[in-house]
């Protein structure tokens, strides 16, 4: 009896060893080495994991999905005043032919002339006002001056002081002037050219007055005339003459030049 427990006992213990060893060749051998174990070797098995779901991450989990960026806000340009813009405004006025004066940023009198003629043969509203954003944006875009919509000739401008001579279909020069002062104003008139008199000579109604290339346009007012004077700093930035209009030189005697017998020429507009 006792022998028969002993044998029982033996075959209890070597059953045991023997499960052991079948546990260590298991976990030890891949799925290969064992067809008919059904439990996965890997952790990269897709059975389900305690939580339901996968254990190994889907592709779209591990592919990172393209993301489009927002737009940075822009911030709204600063509205500067017109000051801002004085010099540059001055230095292209100056560069497309629009006489200024001193390039300084500072818009005098002179600079109010050439902004006036500007708005002008821009169709602007015309006025001898000081700067404004509307004229400093026209400006600093212009790479040109416009092409005139008027006949050659010659063309003075009493609200701006400025004389413009058109010669075929371009605006060959713009310059400052000074029409008659109040009580000798120069007539608001269309004439033509009828009469050249080149270089220096006297007025004939006034001592002393000395007109230089005088290019009369009026026969029924026979001393009226575009003419350059003793001094520049007779052409004032207003009017200032005995009813002609005076013209600074050397521009006169260009336009002098440049003006045949039967020229137009068109006064127009007040101060």
């Amino acid at each position: 009896m006792s022998r028969r427990r002993g044998l029982v006992a033996g075959a209890v213990v070597l059953a045991f060893v023997l499960a052991g060893c079948s546990d260590v060749a298991a976990s030890e051998s891949s799925p290969s080495d064992s067809p008919s174990s059904t439990a996965p070797s890997s952790p990269s098995s897709t059975a389900p994991s305690s939580t339901g779901t996968s254990s190994t991450p889907s592709a779209s989990q591990t592919t990172a999905t393209p993301t489009t960026a927002k737009p940075t806000p822009v911030k709204p340009r600063v509205k500067q005043k017109p000051a801002y813009y004085a010099l540059r405004v001055e230095k292209q006025l100056d560069k497309l032919g629009y006489p200024v004066g001193d390039i300084d940023g500072d818009i005098t009198a002179r600079a109010k002339q050439a902004l006036c003629a500007w708005r002008e043969t821009h169709g602007m509203p015309i006025s001898r006002a000081g700067l404004n954003l509307n004229d400093a944006y026209s400006v600093l875009n212009a790479t040109s001056k416009p092409t005139p919509t008027r006949a050659p000739g010659i063309y003075v401008n009493k609200t701006c002081q400025m004389l413009y001579q058109i010669v075929g279909k371009t605006y060959k020069r713009i310059v400052w002037i000074s029409t008659g002062a109040p009580g000798y104003e120069t007539p608001n008139r269309t004439g033509k050219v009828w009469r050249k008199w080149a270089g220096a000579h006297e007025s004939s109604l006034y001592e002393d007055a000395y007109m230089y290339d005088s290019l009369y346009f009026l026969r029924d007012r026979p001393g009226i005339a575009l003419h350059g004077s003793r001094v520049n700093s007779l052409i004032k930035p207003y009017p200032a003459s005995h009813r002609c209009v005076r013209v600074l030189r050397p521009e006169i005697h260009q336009i002098f030049a440049d003006t045949p017998i039967g020229t137009k020429v068109q006064v127009y507009g007040e101060f």
